[in-house]
């Protein structure tokens, strides 16, 4: 869903490799979607002359150093969300996507969906910001899974909390810089020492605009996707801003001269990934612009670590071999 179905829709793109751990479970992959090669390394991968980009989908450990030896071997890197496992492996890969002249990009896919645009739109009909909430909660009932792996960079906050992290900052005005989020509390419901399974934050933009995120894997919250911004001349709910192709909702409230005035829409789009991956494209063959920047992957995790610090649980730390 994330990169094959959106590769088979983009003009241009073409998945022509695969890298496992497992060559046996790689060559599967490999026949059931039709990929031409397949490398028993992932480092493999950067060697091969006929690819010019690569897909890090591995756990959030695995993401500084593989992206990192990929943009140094010119490819380049669309990386699974969170970007890293804390702000300071997240400057490391900006650095050297910088250094190499690759393009970065952080999956987060919900951004380039038209849904995002038009939120965006809607929030300079508010007036000045008075406060954002975002949440993301799935149930994930499986304590094996490598989302509760403190080694593997896993944590509620790490998975479904990115995303209200980058939601919140993307709508209070912040996204696209390097300032991240100040923390004023913030809370974990934990699966295992140091491995939460539901994180809650209060937290605020340097301009004062309040910001509350919540997030969980395992909690009585069951679901929930939404963000909430109330500005001094209105107010707007959004359903679903994850992967809105699924089901989504925006309402508007606007204060206006004649009494309040409520409008409901939905926003016609594609898949996110589709998005997504042409926005990769572009700014691969045409250098063009796009708002998931490894920059701001370094404002998210520096957000992230400070929610881990104010809870009083370390940050989470990169596979480093």
């Amino acid at each position: 869903m994330a990169l094959l179905r959106p590769a088979a829709q983009v003009a241009g793109v073409d998945v022509v490799a695969v890298a496992a751990r497992d060559p046996a479970r790689a060559a599967t992959f490999a026949r059931k979607h039709g990929i031409r090669a397949v490398h028993e390394r992932y480092e493999a991968l950067f060697d091969d002359e006929g690819i010019d980009a690569i897909y890090n989908p591995l756990p959030n450990s695995h993401h500084k150093t593989l992206t990192i030896r990929a943009l140094q071997a010119g490819k380049h890197v669309l990386c699974e969300k969170p970007l890293a496992a804390n702000a300071d492996d997240a400057r490391a890969m900006h650095e050297a996507a910088v250094h190499s002249g690759k393009v970065l990009m952080e999956a987060f896919h919900w951004r380039y969906h038209p849904l995002a645009a038009r939120v965006l739109e809607e929030i300079d009909r508010l007036g000045p910001l008075k406060r954002v909430r975002a949440s993301f909660c799935i149930p994930l009932p499986l304590p094996g899974d490598i989302r509760f792996r403190k080694d593997l960079a896993g944590g509620a906050l790490m998975d479904t909390g990115c995303y209200a992290v980058n939601i919140a900052r993307t709508f209070c005005g912040v996204a696209g810089t390097a300032r991240s989020l100040i923390v004023d509390d913030a809370k974990a419901l934990l699966m295992s020492p140091e491995v939460d399974r539901a994180f809650s934050g209060r937290l605020h933009t340097p301009e004062g605009v309040e910001v509350v995120i919540e997030c969980s894997l395992l909690s009585s919250r069951l679901l929930s996707a939404r963000a909430q911004i109330e500005g001094e001349r209105g107010s707007i709910d959004v359903w679903n801003p994850v992967v809105p192709q699924f089901f989504h909702r925006l309402r508007t409230c606007i204060d206006e001269p004649a009494g309040r005035r409520w409008s409901s829409s939905l926003v016609p789009g594609q898949a996110t990934y589709v998005h997504q991956l042409e926005a990769f494209r572009d700014a691969v063959v045409v250098a063009a612009p796009f708002p998931s920047t490894s920059l701001d992957g370094i404002a998210n995790m520096a957000t992230i670590d400070a929610l881990y610090a104010k809870a009083g649980m370390s940050r989470r730390e990169s596979y480093s071999s």
